[in-house]
């Protein structure tokens, strides 16, 4: 219970904090639209770092050097958590927007962050606002941010290694050829889910997978390209919990 407590107040705090940070975000932003990705990642992922440290959760990674430095690219994760995107966006090298679902938008200033870092509100009960957001994916990989998202669409409670993926959630790939990187977490429901309301200190492991080149892949592969990708993954997530 302490640490939930702890947490709390201290995501209170920045959520107060940020009602003066992002106006200076935005007028940054004026200026220099670079300066102000840079601000934003760094202000976040160390907030996110605080997160983690308070949690008393350790983190293993594996095949990070698996990450592209230099171009944008999408990240298939698979979900058990909230904290899947707090322990994910810590590492990632460059802007990033995460797929959320639109009820993420009922917070103030957490909405405003989220705006800045380019994540996206989906809604996944209207075809053509679900269509809206994954265009504005792909516009945002060919201005060069790179996108993560949870194709099985919510999180996984039950005892399966995955769900199963929407095959919408790689259109913008297919559609920008930008490579995917699969992410596996494992443990990560153990933090809070398995146990609330309280946090524990646990172990969690991150692996990325090699890149996946889908803009060298035929017409043909693309259309089972979901289903290769759920397969590599569940393979790696096994092998992981397997030991």
């Amino acid at each position: 219970m302490f640490r939930i407590m702890i947490i709390g107040i201290y995501v209170a705090f920045f959520l107060i904090a940020s009602l003066i940070v992002q106006p200076i975000m935005l007028l940054i932003g004026l200026f220099s639209r670079n300066a102000r990705d840079r601000a934003s990642l760094a202000i976040v992922n160390h907030g996110f770092k605080l997160a983690i440290f308070m949690a008393g959760v350790k983190v293993s990674v594996s095949g990070e050097e698996n990450v592209p430095k230099d171009e944008p690219v999408l990240y298939i994760l698979n979900h058990h958590s909230i904290f899947d995107i707090v322990l994910t966006y810590v590492r990632v090298p460059r802007p990033t927007g995460y797929v959320a679902k639109k009820e993420m938008g009922k917070y103030l200033t957490l909405t405003w962050w989220m705006k800045l870092l380019y994540c996206v509100l989906l809604d996944r009960s209207d075809v053509r606002k679900g269509m809206k957001a994954i265009n504005t994916c792909v516009d945002y990989i060919n201005r060069g941010i790179s996108i993560a998202i949870f194709p099985e669409g919510t999180r996984n409670k039950t005892s399966e290694p995955l769900l199963e993926f929407h095959k919408g959630s790689f259109k913008i790939a297919e559609k920008t050829g930008c490579k995917i990187v699969p992410v596996v977490l494992t443990n990560t429901s153990s933090i809070f889910e398995d146990h609330l309301p309280f946090i524990k200190a646990v172990n969690v492991t991150i692996d990325y997978l090699p890149p996946i080149d889908v803009g060298a892949m035929s017409r043909e592969e693309k259309r089972s390209l979901a289903d290769m990708v759920h397969s590599i993954m569940e393979e790696a997530y096994l092998k992981r919990i397997e030991g």
